[in-house]
């Protein structure tokens, strides 16, 4: 296995080089370097079979790896039966449209806390992840990792601690680490190699090497608020937020890990994974 780089949904520049349809980035994203393609759900599984279908012919054709992000108001962490039952509906809505496309894994946000203590909601986000791990074995879709997302808002259930946790609900998941949500959550705490080798280390003593290594991620630089955490996704040429990437990908090399990065920056996805994947291979020069 090896490490992948690739764009969250489709990039500004996409269009612009005159392309409308999803179908047709997985020939693009090979014309420019990429190995990987996260398609979006965010606001609803709306991916019709004959479209999936060419999507995963042309992702096959071109080596293309496809992930799909689930419907962003998923809350495993809710305290209300009826939201939860409705949040394994949408995993469940992700899962098959997964198969369709022959991706290996899906991204699932944890969640708002609301009114509830953290601990009561990582409790309930357990009960509800170990449902879906039922549902997904009865349905033959238990073959798909589920990747649990860090989020970005402080009053959002996902720091790295929590999403370890929930990760260790079934040995088939994986961490999706978004450095960006992170470091918006901590006020810009990832600034050396020793920040990135802490989260790094936290996966591989949490979930072992196998696991830690493969993991999920999403990169971007993010605007945060003190009070809020995440504000805003940004570009890479943003010199003000951070994260920057290097040191990340100077401690993948060392390592020889092989995740699959997903970049969301804002519009610019595209080419910002292309930098981060020439950054990577430098540290072979």
């Amino acid at each position: 296995m090896e490490i992948k780089f690739g764009p969250a949904g489709n990039s500004d520049s996409f269009y612009a080089d005159g392309f409308k349809a999803s179908e047709d980035m997985p020939k693009w994203l090979k014309s420019k370097g990429l190995d990987a393609y996260e398609y979006q759900c965010g606001n609803g599984v709306r991916c019709g079979d004959k479209t999936a279908e060419k999507i995963r012919q042309n992702a096959k054709e071109s080596g293309i790896t496809l992930s799909v992000h689930s419907p962003y108001y998923i809350n495993l962490a809710t305290a209300e039966p009826e939201k939860r039952k409705g949040s394994i509906g949408y995993i469940m809505q992700t899962l098959e449209l997964a198969k369709k496309l022959d991706a290996d894994r899906i991204v699932v946000h944890s969640g708002a806390i609301c009114k509830l203590t953290r601990e009561q909601a990582l409790e309930n986000a357990k009960l509800t992840l170990t449902e879906v791990v039922s549902e997904m074995k009865n349905a033959g879709l238990y073959d798909i990792h589920l990747c649990i997302e860090t989020m970005g808002k402080i009053n959002q259930l996902g720091d790295l601690n929590e999403v370890m946790e929930l990760c260790r609900v079934d040995e088939s998941f994986l961490p999706c680490i978004d450095f960006g949500h992170l470091n918006a959550r901590t006020l810009g705490g990832i600034k050396t190699k020793a920040d990135y080798a802490h989260i790094l280390d936290t996966m591989e003593n949490k979930l072992g090497l196998a696991r830690a290594k493969a993991f999920h991620s999403h990169f971007s630089k993010i605007e945060y608020t003190v009070k809020g955490g995440e504000k805003k996704h940004l570009t890479f040429e943003d010199t003000e937020y951070g994260p920057f990437f290097e040191p990340l990908g100077e401690l993948l090399y060392e390592r020889s890990w092989t995740p699959t990065i997903i970049c969301e920056s804002a519009g610019t996805q595209a080419e910002d994974a292309i930098y981060m994947k020439q950054a990577y291979l430098a540290n072979a020069e």
